[in-house]
Formats: structure tokens, sequence, C-alpha cells
């Protein structure tokens, strides 16, 4: 008995630090692992160390979405550490064994009213989580003595919102005084096999629907952000960009079958302390969505920089396509007349615009245009002007032309063919948009420049393209693609087209695209005259449709099928559809967005082949009650356009 009891007490204490080493584990696991939620709890963020990488899992509504990504950036450091005498680091990912120190958590729940928008405010509702981490000894905090000893700090900072989740790399600031030269963003993406990709090979280019294998020609060039996903699970993703301004331009690449990366531009130099752009990930169980969730990229930008910014003035405007006084003149009239509040000259009015010798302080000599005389003439008649200038000229003269274009009156620059994805050039093109807002000069970008949010900083930014738009006039299927991938990165310059030949869908597609395209300096009637227009009735939609919300409402679609967009202003709704190449009946319920117990006006405009018009757009007006169901039929590459007023 002595015996069995002398083993069962060995036994007992065997079990004892078993237990306790499992206890151990199970602590040091928990330690490793950081989990955040969104506010309403459909998202989950599992970040965890794996043998010294940093990775996280996502989650939304129960289902997965990254089964597992990486965390983390690769630095060079060799020469500045050499030269300042500090221990070389040679590792081949710099990350890679970092210690987690501490973890901050904090919440957000504020509301912010945009200087125009979609929206007449924004709720910026967030829990986030600050993981600090510490690589090369243990941080004492700065001092006034020349630190030489190998330490590095890097903070990943994570936001769950209801819409999406974004990832940010934080460099607080060194006591060693070293710069940072980023060679590698490592933020990956894998999906479970099946997934499907909007691929962009860039910005001004169609989509590819091609699977996430090596095997698609697709992935040979790297994907323009956003990109847009659908799930083997049925879940709709969006991978983009925001807060991008002094960083190099990222966007992602095939690291392997279903996995994604970010690939940047080239290697950036930094100072510390120093933010890099946010990544992020919007989930949604329909693909619409996505679409209404889009204003966490703004929510991820600094508030508006802009002390006054009542002089920025959203509109409507019609470029003059022949550059003289006469015509300019009467394109300011056709602007009054169509409820235009912009003209613009475009390219070619001071000179061929590749020519480094073309000079924008002046009007060529040929073309006959007082600007002076002409922008006093559009004040008059309550409309402003806006020149085109390529950024050869921006590049050599901004800092005379910003003062000389407000002394003239002139209300914008659209800047023509930027340079983007250097660090240089992104943070040349930013730091210009800044010099037109100290000269209240509002700004169009022009060309591969895709948004990432930064008008909520800078809103005299007003759109840009990065879109294949009307300029190569794209097909109805390419159109419907857009609102689900372009557009959740920002507004686009779409161009809007009505009476020209080379469209390739109908009227009432165009129609439409004002409330579809969101764009606050919206490009309508781009390759047409004012002696086209012969008072056709359908035009009125245009002449009456703002380009700035306080509410909207993506009612129903599918990527490349067809799209319904509703738009709130004052309390007049506008809805636009437009659909893919298949027709395709509608019901639109409109209790999904008129006031309740409300009657109103809704005017409807429609294709019909059959009608004995140039046009061929119906006109049906009728009184409502909010509830009533709509019907609708959409040609192929067609559309419809309705206004909705309340009657008192």
């Amino acid at each position: 008995m002595k015996n069995l009891y002398s083993i069962m007490m060995r036994w007992g204490f065997v079990c004892s630090l078993m237990m306790m080493a499992l206890v151990s584990k199970a602590q040091s696991n928990m330690a490793s692992q950081q989990i955040l939620q969104s506010p309403d709890g459909k998202y989950n963020f599992v970040f965890e160390q794996k043998d010294g990488r940093l990775t996280y899992r996502l989650d939304y509504a129960a289902k997965q979405v990254i089964e597992e990504g990486e965390l983390g950036v690769n630095i060079d450091n060799h020469l500045v550490e050499s030269a300042m005498g500090i221990p070389v680091d040679n590792s081949n990912v710099w990350t890679n064994g970092m210690e987690v120190t501490s973890v901050d958590r904090r919440s957000e729940d504020n509301t912010w009213k945009p200087v125009y928008g979609e929206y007449a405010q924004i709720r910026d509702r967030y829990n986030e989580m600050t993981i600090h981490l510490l690589k090369g000894g243990k941080h004492q905090g700065a001092s006034n003595a020349y630190d030489k000893r190998q330490q590095y700090l890097l903070d990943i900072i994570v936001r769950a919102y209801d819409e999406g989740v974004a990832i940010r790399y934080h460099f607080p600031e060194a006591t060693n005084g070293l710069f940072m030269h980023i060679t590698d963003d490592l933020t990956s993406f894998r999906f479970a096999p099946g997934a499907e990709a909007y691929h962009y090979a860039w910005a001004q280019s169609h989509a590819n629907k091609v699977k996430l294998l090596k095997s698609e020609a697709a992935w040979k060039e790297e994907a323009e952000r956003p990109l847009t996903l659908r799930l083997d699970n049925g879940l709709y993703a969006a991978i983009g960009e925001a807060a991008l301004s002094d960083f190099v331009r990222g966007k992602l690449k095939l690291k392997a079958d279903n996995e994604l990366k970010m690939a940047l531009f080239h290697p950036a130099d930094i100072i510390t302390a120093y933010d890099m752009p946010w990544r992020f990930i919007m989930v949604g169980e329909k693909a619409i969505d996505l679409i209404n969730n889009k204003q966490m990229v703004l929510n991820l930008n600094t508030p508006c920089q802009i002390q006054d910014a009542s002089w920025i003035k959203p509109g409507k405007a019609f470029r003059v396509c022949r550059l003289d006084m006469k015509t300019c003149m009467e394109g300011v009239d056709f602007c009054v007349d169509r409820g235009l509040q912009y003209i613009e000259l475009d390219a070619g009015w001071y000179g061929p615009e590749m020519k480094m010798s073309s000079s924008a302080l002046k009007v060529l000599e040929t073309r006959d245009i007082d600007m002076p005389k002409l922008c006093q003439y559009a004040k008059s008649k309550g409309i402003g002007v806006w020149v085109y200038v390529n950024q050869r000229a921006l590049y050599q003269e901004l800092d005379q032309l910003l003062p000389l274009y407000e002394k003239w009156g002139i209300s914008g620059i659209k800047f023509g063919f930027v340079q983007i994805g250097s660090q240089e050039w992104t943070t040349w093109l930013h730091n210009a948009v800044k010099k037109c807002a100290d000269h209240h000069i509002m700004v169009d970008i022009h060309d591969e420049y895709r948004p990432t949010g930064w008008s909520r900083t800078y809103p005299n930014l007003m759109t840009q393209e990065g879109i294949g738009g009307n300029e190569e006039m794209p097909d109805a299927e390419h159109n419907t693609i857009l609102p689900f991938t372009r557009f959740l990165c920002g507004p686009a310059d779409y161009t809007p087209c009505y009476f020209n030949g080379r469209v390739k869908n109908t009227k009432a597609h165009q129609l439409a695209m004002p409330v579809v395209y969101y764009s606050p300096i919206t490009f309508l009637y781009w390759y047409d005259l004012p002696n086209v227009y012969k008072g056709e009735k359908e035009l009125d939609f245009w002449k009456y449709c703002p380009t700035v919300w306080d509410e909207s409402k993506a009612l129903q679609g599918e990527i490349g099928e067809y799209i319904v967009q509703a738009r709130r202003s004052g309390n007049d709704w506008f809805v636009g559809a437009m659909n893919g190449l298949q027709a395709r009946d509608i019901t639109l319920n409109t209790a999904d967005f008129l006031q309740k117990g409300k009657k109103y006006q809704v005017e409807i405009y429609n294709d019909n082949p059959a009608l004995n018009t140039r046009t061929k757009v119906s006109t049906v007006v009728q009184t409502i009650k909010a509830g009533k169901i709509l019907k609708l039929h959409l040609q192929p590459s067609g559309g419809a356009a309705l206004r909705f007023s309340l009657l008192k």
C-alpha cells in the first residue's frame, strides 16, 4: 500500500506539472492572439503570431473571408545602419520575430458633416486595436543622447467598422534616428478556393472576371484597387487603399493560387513618426452592400484641412469643343439654359499640351480668347470657368499659374496626364492640390489617378478620372460593373454624352448616369455641341439633377448585369437604373426610399424603341403615394431615370 501510495503521489505530481504546462501554453497562445470585432459583431478579426510571423484571419457573419493573411513590412536599412554605427539588421523578413509589448484598444462613435458628398452626414463608428511591436531590445523612451541600439518599433493599427476592416502600419518616432527604407508591404489575403475577382490592369482599363489562379493570364499584371471579389461562400468583398498622399501606390498581385498581396510601385523612404496608407477589406452578403458601405473610405482619412470651404461649389460642367471667344460665350449661354454651372476649356487653349515649351500662363495667340473677359462674362451669368492644364505645364509653372488663375477668376483646373505611383509624384500631386486650395481653385485629376478618400481632407479635389469612361465608349456590361468596383473608392469623371453616335448604349442609359455615377463635378454633353439640343423633354432630368446628395441608397443590382441607385436632395428623390446587355424587368418598391405616407409626382423616362422620335425616350408623369410598386422594362444596354417631387 505504501508503494501504491508513493506511485499515486508521484503520478499526481506529474499530472500537476503537465496541467501547469498546458495552462502555461494556453496562456501563451492567448497572449499571442488578439481578437477585434466590429460594433455590430459581424466582423471578427483575429491577430496571431505563428512561427515568428504576424498573421490574421477574418470572418464576416460567421462566414470565412480571409483564411490567413500575413501582416508586416520589409525594410532594408543596412546602409543607414552602417553609416550610423548601429548593428546591421540582416533579417530576411524585417517583421518576423517582433515581440508584442502591449495592445491598446479604443472605440469611436461620432457623426461628421462633409463639405459635400453622397450623404449629408456620415457616421464614423469603429472599434480599434493597436498592437505595439518591438525588435532589438526593450524600448526605454526617447533621450537626448545618441542612441546606437539596434531597436525597431512598429504599431499595427486595426479598425473594425460595421462596413469593413482596415489595417495600417505606424512607425513611432525612433530613438536611434533611423530613416526607414521600406522595400515591401507584406499584407496578404488568402481566400478559400473558388473566389473570383474583377481585375483591372490599370486605372482606365476594363475589368476581367478571373479566378485567383496563376494560370489566369490577367494576373501577369497587378490588379488596380479596389479589387472586388465574389467568394465561394456567396459573400462579396472588396480590397482597397485609403489615405494615400505621400507614399507609393499599392496594387494587388497574386502571390500564390487564392492568395493576394500588396505590391508597392517601388521602395519608399520615410522618417519616423510615420503612418502608411490604410489597407481595407469591405464585405457584403449582396453586391450592393459594398456600394452602401463605401463611406468607410472617407472615414479612414483626416478631416477637412480647409478652414473656409464656402468657395467650393459642386456642379455640372459643359466642355467647349471649339476654342474661340464666340463659342466659349455660347457655351456659357447653353449652361444657363440647361441648368449647368460651369464651362470647361479643354486641351489646346494654351498650346500643344505635350510640349514643355507650351506655357499655360497665356492663351495661345490663334485662339482669340480673352480669358479675364470670358471669366467676367461667365460670372455675370452665374457660371464658372474650368481650364485643362497638362502636368508638364503644372510641374513647370504651378506657383505662377495659381495666383494668375485666381486673378482671372478661374474656378477649377483639370490636371491632365498626371504621373502617379512613385512616392515622389504622389507627394507632388497631393501638394499641388493643397496649393490650389490656397488660391480657391478646385481640381479634377485625370488619367491614371485612383482616389483613396483624400477629398475629405482637401475637398477642393472634386473628382478624378481613373476610369474607362465615355471617351472610350464602353459597352453596358462595363458600365454596370463600375458601381461595384471603381466607384467604391470615390467619385469618377466619366463624361456622360447624349447625342454622340458612338455611344454603345441607349439614351435612357446615359440619362441615368449622373444618378448612378457619383461625381461632385459632372461633365455632361461631353462630345455634344449646343446646337445639337432640340428641346428634348427628357433632358429636363439632367437640368434638375444635382451632383451632390443628402442621402444615397443602392436598391438592387448585380455586377455586370444591372444597377438601380436612389439618391435624395432635399425632399426630392432621383433614381437611376442602368441595364447590362440583356433585357430585364425590374420592380421598384418606392417604400424603400420615399417618405412614408407622402404623395409625390414622379417623372419616368424610359427607352421606347417604338417612338417616332430621334432619342426614343418616353416621358410619363404620375402622382403616386409612397409604397407604390413601379414596374419598369429595361432594354438591352438600356436604362431608366426617375424624378420624385414631394407634393404638399
